[in-house]
C-alpha cells in the first residue's frame, strides 16, 4: 500500500502520461474504492443486460454496477427502469436470484414492498397494531427507496448510469463506435445461445486492457495465428472515442496476410504446427458486406461486444476486488437465423469463454501480470507502441486504445 499521508487525491502520485501506467493502479485499495464512486456511480454508461433478457412485463435480471448490486426491470408499461438491488428499510437484497419474473420486490427480511420501478410503496405494519407501534410520525415512503439508475437502450444492449446528467449514450460513445455496435446489432431480434461466468484473478483494469489490446491478439493467442484468424498484417485498424475510453478493433478477410512469413520471421510462439481433427469447428458463413471477420468493440468502462467469425457475444466486467475480477459471456444468435448458421455459431462459441480455444489464454495472463507487478508499486508499464497519444489508427500494432482507456480514466477519476 501506497503512503496516503500527503495525497489529496488516489491518482496524485501519478506523475506521467497515459503512456506509462504505474503499477500501484492495479493494487492500491483506495485506489479501487475511489473508482467505485468516480467511475461506476459516476458519469459513466455501464452495461447492465440485453433487452431480450427482460422481453416481459416483470421479468428482470440482477447484476452490478462496479460493486453496487443492482436490477434491471421491465414494468408494466413496457419500459426498462433499474435501481439498486437494496431495500429501503435495512439494506438487505431485493432480488435474491440473478433473473426471474416479480409483480414487485418485497424485501424477504421485513417485507418492505418496492414497485417495479424502484419505489417504496409498502411498509408492514407501518401503522402498527391496535393502536400501537409502527412507523414514527410524519414518516413518508416517498421520501425512501433504493437509489436509481438513469437507463438507455442501443440496438438490443441496456445501459444505466447513476449521474441523471450523462450525455445520451450515442454521444456518449461517439459517431463511429455508435456505428460499429450499429453494424453488429441493428434491425435484428437477439436470441441468448449461452451464458458463461469466469473468475479472473486479477484487477478489473487489466482485463479492459487486454480487451484493447490489438497488438497481443496474434502474439498470444496461439489459435489465432495458427488457423489464419487474425494476423497484425491483415487488413484493419483501430477506431477510438473522443475522450479515449472506448474503442474499435477490427481485421477483414486478406488473402495476401495469409501468406506472410512475418510471424515465422519473429519465431513467435503462436505460429504453430498444430491442427484441429475437425475442421467443421471452423465454418462460417458471410454475415456482414465489409467481410471484417473480427471486430472487438468497448464501451468505458465495463462492456465488450465482440464478432469473431459468426460468433457474437458481449462481456460485462465485474470488480470485485483490487486483485478479483468477475467476467460474464453471453452469446447471442438471431431471430432470423437458420438451423445451420446457428449450428455455426455454437461451434464457433468454442473459440471463446473461459475454456475457448483463443480466450482461454486472457483468463491467465492477467493473473501473469498482478503477480509480476506485487512488489514493484514505484515502477510502471510502458505504452508507446505506435506512439504515444491515442486516436484512429489504420494498422493494430499500436497501444493506442489502451492510452485512450488512461486518459477517460483519469479525466474521471481526477475530477
Amino acid at each position: 500500500m501506497r503512503d496516503v499521508a500527503e495525497r489529496a487525491g488516489p491518482l496524485d502520485d501519478w506523475e506521467g502520461g497515459v503512456n506509462r501506467v504505474p503499477y500501484w493502479v492495479f493494487s492500491d485499495e483506495d485506489v479501487f474504492r475511489a473508482e467505485q464512486e468516480k467511475l461506476f456511480r459516476g458519469s459513466s454508461w455501464n452495461y447492465l443486460c440485453l433487452e431480450v433478457e427482460i422481453p416481459n412485463p416483470g421479468d428482470y435480471v440482477a447484476t452490478h454496477v462496479g460493486t453496487t448490486p443492482v436490477i434491471v426491470v421491465r414494468d408494466f408499461d413496457g419500459q426498462i427502469y433499474s435501481f439498486e438491488n437494496r431495500c429501503a428499510h435495512r439494506g438487505s437484497l431485493l432480488a435474491l436470484d440473478d433473473r426471474g419474473n416479480a409483480r414487485d420486490f418485497t424485501c424477504v427480511y421485513h417485507a418492505w414492498r418496492h414497485s417495479l420501478q424502484g419505489d417504496l410503496v409498502g411498509v408492514a405494519f407501518e401503522e402498527g397494531m391496535n393502536g400501537t407501534g409502527g412507523m414514527a410520525e410524519g414518516f413518508c415512503k416517498n421520501n425512501h427507496g433504493p437509489r436509481k439508475l438513469r437507463v438507455a437502450e442501443l440496438y438490443g444492449l441496456v445501459f444505466g448510469s447513476f449521474d441523471e446528467d450523462i450525455d445520451d449514450i450515442e454521444e456518449y460513445l461517439g459517431d463511429e463506435i455508435t456505428g460499429r455496435v450499429k453494424r453488429v446489432l441493428d434491425g435484428r431480434d437477439c436470441v441468448v445461445l449461452g451464458r458463461f461466468t469466469q473468475i479472473l484473478p486479477n484487477n478489473w483494469k487489466l482485463y479492459v486492457e487486454n480487451t484493447k489490446d490489438s497488438y497481443h491478439a496474434s502474439i498470444l493467442h496461439l489459435f489465432f495465428t495458427t488457423f489464419e484468424l487474425n494476423k497484425l498484417s491483415m487488413k484493419g485498424g483501430i477506431l477510438v472515442s473522443p475522450d479515449g475510453g472506448s474503442h474499435v478493433s477490427y481485421s477483414a478477410i486478406d488473402r495476401e496476410a495469409e501468406q506472410s512469413k512475418a510471424y515465422q520471421e519473429e519465431q513467435l510462439r503462436s505460429q504453430s504446427d498444430y491442427q484441429l481433427a475437425d475442421m467443421s469447428l471452423l465454418e462460417n458463413f458471410k454475415e456482414f458486406d465489409d467481410d471484417i471477420t473480427l471486430q472487438i468493440l468497448s464501451a468505458f468502462p465495463n462492456f465488450v461486444l465482440q464478432q469473431i467469425q459468426n460468433c457474437i457475444a458481449v462481456r460485462q466486467i465485474l470488480p470485485k476486488g483490487p486483485d478479483k475480477t468477475e467476467l460474464k459471456w453471453t452469446y447471442i444468435g438471431f431471430a432470423g437465423d437458420t438451423e445451420a448458421q446457428q449450428r455455426i455459431r455454437l461451434k464457433l462459441a468454442n473459440l471463446v469463454g473461459p475454456a475457448g480455444y483463443v480466450s482461454m489464454e486472457d483468463g491467465c495472463i492477467g493473473g501473469f501480470v498482478q503477480r509480476g507487478i506485487a512488489g514493484a508499486d514505484d515502477k510502471e508499464a510502458v505504452l508507446e507502441m505506435g506512439g504515444t497519444e491515442f486516436g484512429n489508427s489504420g494498422n493494430r500494432i499500436t497501444e493506442g486504445s489502451i492510452r485512450g482507456f488512461w486518459n477517460a480514466y483519469r479525466e474521471r477519476m481526477q475530477s
